[in-house]
C-alpha cells in the first residue's frame, strides 16, 4: 500500500513558508447539541479535542470580511481565499491571488498587481510558474491599512476592502478581468509601479504606461489629470471616488479599452443547463456605468471556455498559466459541450468469466475488515468506494447476496457517520459555515482542506445505495444528511445563509481547488482531479436515483466542465498550455501559477500519474476523450518510473484501458498474480473493468446519449450503446448518432451498432475528404449514420446575414491533409423550411490548420431562401461565397468547423444528419 497521503507546509518549491504569530487562546467549545436530519445526525459543535480553521501555528481563526459581508457564508477554497482566511499570522493581506492574466497581492498600500507574461521552469525542473511580480501597485495617497478584508464577492469577483480610518479602499478583480475597478476615499488616486514608467498615452484622465514590458492603462474621472512624479503617479478624483486600470495586449488596443473604464463590473454568474447529451452554460458580468451609458465590458476567456464557444472573439489575446486567453467585447459568453458520461458501473459482456468474478467479490465482502482499519474521512470514503463499485458487478451476475452484504456494510458505515455522538460524526462549523468530519484528515479540519475529495466517496457510495434502496435515499432517512455533504461541497445555492455556493468548484476557472485558505505563494492548487470529478460522477448518479433533477444536472455540469480542464490543464491534451521548457507532458498539480510534476507525498512517478485517474468509476469514462494524451502520460510515466508500473499497476492498467484496452488486458493477464490492489482498488473490479473494455473498446466520446447515465464505446466498426435507466419505467435513450436503445425501469441495456474504427482522431487522423453531419456536433468520414436531423433556431426576425447567430456547430479535429490545387470548399445541405414563410439558412466553414485552436481560413457562403412547402431542399456552395478571411494552407492535426444558422426569418428550419445527402467535402487530399 502506498504510503498515506499529506500536506506537508511546503514541497519543492511549491509553497512559500511564510513565519507566523499566534492569534490568541483557542476558544472554549460550547456545550454540543445534536440537529437532527431524516434518521442522521450531526452536531452544532465540534468534538472535544479536535480543531476548526487555525492559522499554520495552531491559533484559531475567523472569517477577516467586513461588517457589509458578516455572517454571510465564506467561500473557502477558491482562487482568493487568503483574502478571508488569515493562514499566517503575520500577513493580514493576503498572499498572490491569480486571476489570470492579471496576479494580485493585498498590501498596507492597497493592491499590488501583475501580469506574469514569462514562465519560469524551477524545482529541478518539476514546476512552470508564472509566479507573481509586482508591475504596479494601486492605492490612494497615504493608505496605510492594518489588513485587508473581504467586503463583497460574487461566481468569480472578488471586492477587497482597506481602511486605515482616514482612508478607505474597495477594488474589484475577479477571473479573465483585464480591468481593476476602484472606489475610494480620503485621498487621491495614485498607481506606484516597480520601476519608473514609459508614457506611451497622455488623454488627460487617461494614462497609458509601460511597466516591465507590460502595457497598462489608468484612468480617472473625467476633468482629471495623472501626474507623473518618478515612480509616483497621482490623479485627484474631482469629488468623484472611482478609478480603473487595465492591463492592455498591445497599446493600439488603448481605444477599445477607453470605451469600457467606467463600466464597472459589480457581479458576476453562471447560469447552466443539461440535456440532450449537451451541457450549456452562460457566464455574465453586471456592470453600473459609472460615467455615461456604457454597460459593456471586455472578458478574456480561458483555452477550456473559447474551444467550446461560438460567440465572437476579438483578435486581443493574454498570456496565462493556462495557455492563451482570448477576449470578448460583451458582459457574457456562452459554452457548449457534449456532455461527460456516467453509469453505475460497466455493462455486463460474456467476456468477464462469472465464476472468477464471484470469487473475487467475495475476497472483498469476507474480508475480516473490509474497511482496512480506516477511522478518518479519506480513508473510510476510500473504502466505501472500493465497495460501492462492487455492487452493480454482483447484481449483475445473479449474485444478489454478495451485493445486499456490500450495500448492508456501506450502510451501515454511512449511518455510524450520519449519526452524531459517536465515534465518528460530522460537525457544524457556525463561523466558517461548514460541515466537518471528525476524525479528520489532511486539514479537513484545521484549512478546509479536500472536503470535496473526502465527501465524493460518500455521496458516491450512497448513490449505489439510492439505486437499489430507494426508501434508504429518502429526506426522511438517510438522504438529508447526504444532501447536507452536498451542500457543504457543491451548494448550487447563492441564497443559503448555512453554506457558501459550490465551495470548491471554480466556475470560471473551470475546476475546484483544494486549499481552503489559499496560502502559498503559488496561489490555490489542486492534485486530485479525479477525486474531484468523483464528487460530479456522484452527483449525476444520486440526483438520477433519487429524481433530483437539478442536482443531476448540476453535477453534469460540474463534470463536463473539469473534464475540459483537466484534458487541457493536468495533461496537456493539445499541447499548447505547458511551457515549451516545461520537459513534461502532465503535471500532478494545478497550482494558479502554473503547474507541478509532484504530488504532496511523494515524487514517485506511478503515482504522480495516477493521482489524477482515481478512483476508476463509472464517472471517469471522460478520461477517454484524449487517447493520445493517454499514450504520451502513460509513456512518460515509465520513462521516469525506469519501467512499467508496479505499485498502482491497477490504476494505471485502467487508465490505459481508455486508449488502448487491448493492451491493457495484457499486462492485467500477465501481471494480475501478485499484486497488491491501490486501497481504493479491488482485484474484482480492475478485472471486471479491463475485461469489460476489452470486449466493448474503448470510450467513445464523440457520441452522447440524451441521458447523463449513458455511455458508448467503440471497438473496430462496431460501436456498443450503453445507458441506465434509474426511473420507475422503461424509457428510450437517444444517442446523437440517431441510435436508440430501449432500457428497462432500473436497469441498464447495451445496443450495437456501425462506427468509426477509432472515435479519437490523434492516433490514426482522418482519411478522406468528405464529412457526414452528425447530430451532437461531429463531422465524420464515416459512413452508414443514422438519418435524423437537427433544429436550426430561428433569426428571430432579425437580418443575420454574414453573422452567425445561435448556430448549429459541427466540428472535426486531427485532420491531416494536402491542399489541392485549384479546389475549394464544397457543400451540400438537405434543409428544410416546413411551411413557414422568408426563411434563409447560411453556411459559414473555418479551417484551423494546425489546431491551435486559431482559424486560419473563414469562408462564409450566401444564404439559401427555403421554400414554404414540407420536403428536403439542398443548399450548396453554388449559393457562392459572400466573404472570405485567410488563407488556406496544408492541415496539420487541423480542426474543420461548420456552421449553420437562420440568416433571414421568425421561425426555425430543420438540418438533415446521418446521410450522405448532406456532407462538407474540403479542398484536401
Amino acid at each position: 500500500m502506498p504510503a498515506p497521503r499529506n500536506r506537508p507546509a511546503a514541497v519543492l518549491v511549491l509553497a512559500t513558508a511564510l513565519a507566523a504569530v499566534g492569534l490568541g487562546p483557542a476558544a472554549v467549545p460550547a456545550a454540543a447539541a445534536t440537529v437532527p436530519v431524516g434518521s442522521g445526525s450531526y452536531s452544532d459543535t465540534r468534538p472535544a479535542g479536535t480543531s476548526g480553521p487555525t492559522t499554520n501555528t495552531g491559533a484559531p481563526v475567523t472569517p477577516k470580511v467586513t461588517a457589509a459581508a458578516a455572517g454571510k457564508p465564506v467561500p473557502t477554497n477558491d482562487w482568493w481565499s487568503s483574502l478571508a482566511f488569515q493562514r499566517y499570522g503575520d500577513n493580514p493581506y493576503s498572499t498572490p491571488m491569480y486571476g489570470h492574466p492579471l496576479t494580485y497581492q493585498a498590501v498596507s498600500g492597497g493592491l499590488e498587481i501583475g501580469y506574469p507574461t514569462s514562465p519560469a521552469v524551477v524545482g529541478d525542473g518539476r514546476q512552470y510558474e508564472y509566479a507573481h511580480k509586482r508591475d504596479l501597485t494601486l492605492g490612494l495617497t497615504g493608505l496605510n491599512s492594518p489588513d485587508t478584508k473581504a467586503d463583497a464577492w460574487s461566481d468569480w469577483t472578488v471586492t477587497p476592502y482597506w481602511s486605515d480610518g482616514t482612508r478607505t479602499l474597495r477594488t474589484t478583480i475577479g477571473h479573465g478581468m483585464p480591468f481593476v475597478y476602484a472606489k475610494g476615499s480620503g485621498g487621491n488616486a495614485q498607481i506606484t509601479t516597480a520601476s519608473a514608467p514609459a508614457v506611451f498615452a497622455d488623454q488627460g484622465n487617461v494614462l497609458g504606461i509601460t511597466v516591465g514590458g507590460h502595457h497598462y492603462a489608468l484612468f480617472a474621472p473625467t476633468g482629471s489629470d495623472w501626474n507623473v512624479s518618478g515612480s509616483t503617479v497621482t490623479a485627484g478624483l474631482g469629488g468623484k471616488d472611482y478609478f480603473s486600470v487595465a492591463v492592455l495586449p498591445s497599446t493600439d488596443a488603448l481605444a477599445t479599452y477607453r470605451k469600457y473604464a467606467f463600466s464597472f463590473v459589480t457581479g458576476s454568474t453562471v447560469n447552466w443547463s443539461s440535456g440532450g447529451g449537451t451541457v450549456r452554460a452562460t457566464y455574465s458580468l453586471t456592470t453600473e456605468a459609472k460615467e455615461g451609458t456604457e454597460r459593456g465590458t471586455l472578458q478574456a476567456l480561458y483555452r477550456h471556455q473559447w474551444l467550446n464557444t461560438t460567440d465572437a472573439l476579438t483578435g486581443y489575446t493574454y498570456v496565462s498559466p493556462r495557455g492563451t486567453m482570448k477576449v470578448r467585447e460583451s458582459a457574457s459568453f456562452s459554452t457548449a459541450q457534449k456532455a461527460s458520461a456516467v453509469l453505475p458501473g460497466l455493462p455486463r459482456t460474456n467476456a468477464v468469466d462469472t465464476a472468477r468474478l464471484r470469487g473475487y467479490l467475495n475476497e472483498v465482502a469476507n474480508s475480516s475488515d473490509p474497511f482496512s482499519g480506516a477511522v478518518d474521512t479519506y480513508w473510510t470514503g476510500k473504502a466505501l468506494g472500493k465497495l460501492a463499485q462492487l455492487v452493480p458487478l454482483a447484481d449483475q451476475i445473479g449474485e444478489g447476496a454478495i451485493r445486499d452484504k456490500l450495500i448492508g456494510l456501506i450502510k451501515g458505515r454511512l449511518q455510524e457517520w450520519f449519526t452524531a455522538g459517536g465515534a465518528n460524526e460530522f460537525s457544524y462549523d457556525k463561523v466558517w459555515k461548514t460541515l466537518t468530519g471528525y476524525p479528520a484528515s489532511y486539514g479537513s479540519d484545521t484549512e478546509l482542506n479536500d472536503h470535496h475529495f473526502h465527501y465524493s466517496y460518500y455521496v458516491y457510495a450512497a448513490a449505489i445505495v439510492a439505486q437499489y434502496d430507494q426508501g434508504w435515499a429518502a429526506d426522511s432517512a438517510w438522504g438529508g444528511m447526504v444532501k447536507t455533504l452536498i451542500r457543504d461541497t457543491a451548494n448550487a445555492s447563492r441564497t443559503d445563509s448555512a453554506y457558501p455556493f459550490l465551495r470548491g468548484f471554480d466556475v470560471y476557472a473551470g475546476h475546484s481547488w483544494a486549499s481552503g485558505h489559499q496560502g502559498f505563494a503559488a496561489g490555490n492548487n489542486q492534485e486530485s482531479s479525479s477525486e474531484s470529478t468523483n464528487l460530479s460522477a456522484a452527483l449525476v448518479l444520486w440526483g438520477s436515483a433519487t429524481g433530483d433533477s437539478g442536482l443531476r444536472d448540476l453535477g453534469s455540469y460540474l463534470l463536463t466542465t473539469e473534464s475540459e480542464a483537466i484534458a487541457q490543464y493536468w495533461f496537456d491534451a493539445d499541447e499548447q498550455v505547458f511551457p515549451g521548457s516545461f520537459g513534461h507532458d502532465t503535471v500532478g498539480m494545478v497550482w494558479g501559477s502554473g503547474g507541478a510534476y509532484s504530488t504532496w507525498w511523494t515524487a514517485n512517478p506511478e503515482e504522480i500519474h495516477g493521482i489524477n485517474v482515481l478512483p476508476v468509476t463509472g464517472g471517469s469514462l471522460h478520461l477517454g476523450g484524449e487517447k493520445a494524451a493517454i499514450r504520451r502520460n502513460l509513456a512518460e510515466m515509465e520513462r521516469e518510473n525506469g519501467g512499467p508500473a508496479v505499485e498502482w499497476r491497477d490504476i494505471l492498467w485502467e487508465f490505459q484501458s481508455f486508449a488502448d484496452p487491448a493492451a491493457a488486458k495484457s499486462k492485467w493477464d500477465a501481471g494480475n498474480a501478485s499484486y497488491t490492489p491501490e486501497a481504493g482498488e479491488s482485484k474484482a473490479h480492475t478485472y471486471h473493468w479491463i475485461t469489460t473494455l476489452d470486449a466493448l473498446g474503448a470510450p467513445d466520446a464523440t457520441v452522447t446519449g440524451d441521458i447523463p447515465t449513458s455511455a458508448v464505446f467503440t471497438k473496430g466498426t462496431v460501436r456498443t450503446y450503453a445507458a441506465h435507466n434509474h426511473g420507475s419505467t422503461a424509457r428510450t435513450v437517444t444517442f446523437s448518432d440517431g441510435k436508440t436503445l430501449s432500457v428497462p425501469a432500473r436497469s441498464t441495456a447495451t445496443g450495437t451498432g456501425s462506427g468509426s474504427t477509432d472515435p479519437d482522431p490523434d492516433p490514426d487522423p482522418p482519411t478522406g475528404n468528405t464529412f457526414q453531419l452528425r447530430s451532437g456536433g461531429t463531422l465524420t468520414t464515416a459512413s452508414g449514420g443514422t438519418a435524423g436531423s437537427d433544429t436550426i433556431p430561428s433569426a428571430g426576425g432579425v437580418n443575420r446575414d454574414g453573422t452567425p447567430y445561435q448556430p448549429l456547430v459541427y466540428t472535426i479535429r486531427g485532420v491531416n491533409g494536402t491542399l489541392a490545387q485549384g479546389a475549394s470548399t464544397s457543400f451540400r445541405l438537405q434543409v428544410d423550411a416546413g411551411t413557414a414563410v422568408g426563411l434563409g439558412q447560411q453556411a459559414r466553414i473555418s479551417y484551423d490548420l494546425t489546431g491551435d485552436g486559431t482559424f486560419d481560413r473563414t469562408e462564409t457562403y450566401h444564404y439559401f431562401a427555403t421554400d414554404p412547402v414540407n420536403g428536403w431542399e439542398e443548399y450548396a456552395q453554388s449559393r457562392g461565397l459572400k466573404s472570405a478571411t485567410g488563407t488556406q494552407g496544408d492541415l496539420r492535426g487541423g480542426t474543420v468547423r461548420l456552421e449553420v444558422w437562420s440568416a433571414i426569418g421568425n421561425a426555425s428550419a430543420k438540418l438533415q444528419t446521418g446521410t450522405d445527402r448532406s456532407v462538407l467535402v474540403i479542398p484536401y487530399s
